[in-house]
């Protein structure tokens, strides 16, 4: 039961569209559902390619002992990419606007009944479960009728529901013949932490423990920020592959984009996950913000690249913020967000269109 799914009708979308004459916005072309009352039937009949939905929550993140601001960056986002324009780049009508979760009940009673942190924590991560039940309903759902997921916000914690919902859901369309799927994740950060309850950092861990993520490869991996136990975990896994930043731009071993490529070949084998965490990009907002990371460009031509050359079982764009916790605000980040979708949608057009 999807409780906390927000879902949008047309007057919704509109109201975040500023009109302008002689201009056509994605935001007066993008789908919406047919029958709020029948999602699945709506998602179904649609002739939209791609679904989109947020999980504007921090949650994930603060069961990870981070600074939580991840659940401010997916209303920004909407308004800035409501508002591209409607060309023959992009139409609008390829995409499927549901909704966003809406898990700032779940907050409130955390706050309300823990007070010390170790209870704080404690109840984070049991509600990081909560969330996962819903995240992955969905994502079973939008996928078993073969429609692309565009997940947008939240902590790196959705990975995991994502992947399991995707790769549920795609056997059971008959796409794949196993419920596993492969994943790339740019990051600067593996997210593959002991079990030790669900948070951010062990989402690829927990959806390889359960038999849903099959190969997966890290591109622009920090050195500095690789625990001793998680590396050693990583090498000695023959289906665990990555490259880290310093091997990329310090030790110029190979370039970014032979760098992709490889992670590409690497999960070539099956439908892949396709994963972007705000905090590679350099100074991004985020709950892990950095002074050394990818440029926009490159996280850009990330997106466009594996789109056209991998088999893309989902996007999850992840820990972006426009406010954080602490004090520290950029406006920029939900432009810097839609640039990234419309990159990745407009990559799959162009190789449905060369097919057809």
């Amino acid at each position: 039961m999807l409780s906390h799914l927000k879902l949008y009708n047309k007057q919704d979308v509109l109201s975040q569209v500023k009109i302008r004459r002689f201009e056509t916005k994605l935001g007066e072309r993008i789908q919406v559902l047919s029958n709020t009352a029948d999602t699945e039937s709506s998602i179904k009949n649609s002739t939209a390619k791609f679904v989109l939905f947020g999980i504007p929550e921090d949650i994930g993140v603060k069961a990870n002992g981070g600074v939580g601001g991840a659940n401010t960056s997916w209303l920004p986002f909407l308004q800035s990419f409501l508002n591209i324009q409607s060309n023959d780049f992009l139409d609008g009508q390829e995409v499927l606007l549901i909704g966003h979760f809406d898990f700032n009940i779940v907050e409130e009673v955390i706050l309300q009944n823990a007070h010390q942190n170790e209870e704080k924590l404690s109840a984070y991560r049991h509600a990081v479960t909560l969330i996962d039940a819903e995240v992955e309903q969905l994502m079973h759902l939008i996928t078993q009728n073969k429609k692309l997921p565009l997940v947008i916000g939240g902590g790196h914690n959705n990975s995991y529901p994502c992947i399991k919902g995707a790769a549920k859901g795609w056997h059971k369309a008959g796409v794949i013949d196993i419920t596993e799927l492969n994943a790339i994740n740019l990051d600067a950060h593996a997210d593959y932490r002991p079990l030790e309850g669900r948070h951010s950092g062990n989402g690829f861990r927990y959806a390889e423990e359960d038999g849903y993520l099959e190969k997966y490869c890290i591109v622009g991996l920090h050195q500095n920020y690789i625990p001793q136990n998680v590396w050693i975990d990583m090498v000695n896994n023959p289906f665990v592959d990555c490259i880290t930043y310093e091997d990329i731009f310090i030790h110029e071993k190979r370039n970014f984009m032979q760098a992709v490529a490889h992670a590409a070949g690497f999960t070539e084998d099956t439908l892949c996950g396709i994963e972007l965490d705000i905090d590679c990009i350099e100074n991004a907002l985020s709950s892990a913000t950095s002074p050394a990371g990818i440029s926009l460009q490159h996280a850009r031509q990330y997106l466009t690249y594996t789109a056209s050359t991998c088999r893309p079982a989902y996007l999850h764009i992840c820990e972006g913020a426009t406010q954080l916790e602490d004090g520290r605000n950029n406006a920029a980040t939900g432009k810097m967000l839609s640039y990234l979708v419309s990159d990745f949608v407009k990559a799959i057009l162009d190789v449905l269109n060369d097919v057809e």
